[in-house]
């Protein structure tokens, strides 16, 4: 077997790993809100608050730990495995003052539901929902701390198999959390937010144990006692950390207050939307294994000193996004009434939808680049760059052009009144945020090599 054939099957195997795995969590969302809409509907329209707000929490704060990945790559391609133990045991300070934020946030949601005009009778329902996923936070956050130490060893196996196992727990308890019996009340939405809750401490309970028991874990030295916190360590982390992480929320806000700012088109564009949202999202799960994989090859051989091994990688790796990308675009345009019919058989939400899946298209190819190309800059410590141009595109161009040529017509183009409006001006946000991520790429590279 060639070096490159070698190399593109460790990337396709990672990022096929991590991708069920992925998958698997988002069905944890799909599994609450069936579960709440068979419930009540009113059960049903505060998870769709609560949840925005708890994703929009813990995307963020992920994407803060998810930003660590090159630094364990780095040294485990460098040979230095001792030294992976003392760096995991300083991101925990990073990871705790992320939970603390985290959960103030979720136990103290009064004033964004003032602010967003949620119903005061729903404000109970999401309040007591939000109170019990606070603690469900820690668990999730620092097995996110685990998941990433494992892929940047190569390793994801375990975190999908614990990924897998957990959705088989998470079901059956929604059910009987929300619905009650065996002499359980039933509680409702609240229900959903316990089952999440115990299902993330069994699944930390897991991780800690794996990490305690398995032979592979062994010569990183993670069991070791726990020092004094290396505020220059952990600078260097906040440094990557906190870039990535606020980048997360610029994408998740700018996609959040899309369907918000499309809600008051009507049902019909709201049920569209949502669909397009939700391919859009599967979709994404690809691009983003993709680029996790890539990254942590491209960091492995950066730490090995070798950078023409990591422009390889790099290469390889946006040649299996781009080829990926192309086919899910091919396949949203082909069958854009299909899958639309799949959702709904409202004539008026099919229609529409089809006639989004075209500029779906385009955004997907565009966020599959963009997505890989971030990655890949973090694992060369450029963060900050990202981060202004995402501001400046998803929330400037992408959200404040959908709003004026939706609404009030953008240049020589009257107002479109239509959906439509706002997923072709963030297709085209982020194809200009794709094409300077890649100059940015090449540069950051070329300055490497010299």
């Amino acid at each position: 077997m060639s070096a490159q054939s070698g190399e593109r099957g460790l990337i396709a195997r990672h990022a096929g790993t991590v991708l069920v795995g992925q998958l698997a969590v988002m069905a944890f969302g799909v599994t609450d809100t069936i579960i709440a809409g068979r419930y009540s509907e009113g059960a049903l329209a505060a998870l769709s608050v609560g949840a925005a707000i708890f994703i929009s929490v813990y995307v963020s704060l992920m994407g803060v730990l998810q930003a660590l990945l090159p630094v364990w790559a780095e040294l485990h391609g460098g040979g230095r495995g001792s030294e992976v133990g003392r760096s995991v045991r300083q991101s925990l300070y990073l990871a705790a003052i992320a939970i603390v934020v985290g959960m103030a946030a979720l136990l103290a949601p009064a004033a964004v539901l003032r602010l967003t005009q949620v119903p005061p009778e729903m404000r109970g329902d999401v309040e007591m929902y939000l109170r019990v996923l606070a603690f469900a936070l820690a668990p999730a956050l620092l097995f996110r701390l685990f998941s990433t130490l494992n892929q940047s060893l190569g390793k994801p196996q375990l975190v999908t198999w614990l990924q897998l196992g957990s959705l088989v727990v998470k079901l059956p308890l929604s059910i009987w959390f929300t619905f009650g019996g065996a002499g359980l009340p039933a509680m409702g939405l609240v229900g959903c937010g316990w089952a999440t809750l115990c299902v993330n401490w069994a699944m930390l309970a897991c991780a800690v144990w794996l990490l305690r028991s398995s032979p592979f874990y062994r010569g990183y030295r993670l069991w070791e006692r726990l020092e004094k916190p290396d505020w220059q360590q952990i600078r260097l982390f906040a440094r990557m950390g906190v870039p990535g992480g606020l980048a997360v929320l610029v994408e998740v806000t700018s996609f959040t207050l899309m369907a918000l700012f499309i809600a008051r088109l009507g049902t019909a564009a709201a049920a569209a939307h949502q669909i397009a949202a939700n391919l859009m999202a599967v979709a994404y799960m690809v691009p983003l294994s993709l680029s996790i994989a890539t990254s942590a090859r491209v960091s492995f051989w950066l730490g090995a000193g070798d950078v023409a091994r990591a422009r390889h990688a790099c290469r390889l790796g946006f040649e299996q996004t781009v080829l990926c990308a192309l086919l899910f675009s091919t396949a949203l345009v082909t069958l854009r009434h299909q899958l639309a019919n799949v959702y709904s058989d409202n004539p008026a939400v099919v229609g529409l939808a089809a006639a989004l899946m075209v500029a779906v298209a385009a955004y997907h190819l565009a966020d599959a680049v963009q997505t890989l190309c971030v990655f890949l800059l973090r694992c060369y410590r450029v963060t900050l760059a990202p981060l202004v141009i995402y501001c400046t595109m998803l929330w400037g161009l992408g959200l404040g052009g959908s709003y004026m040529l939706a609404y009030r017509g953008l240049g020589p183009w009257g107002a479109m009144q239509s959906p439509l409006a706002f997923w072709i001006m963030s297709a085209g946000a982020l194809a200009i945020t794709a094409l300077f991520f890649i100059t940015l790429l090449r540069w950051t590279m070329n300055k490497r090599s010299a």
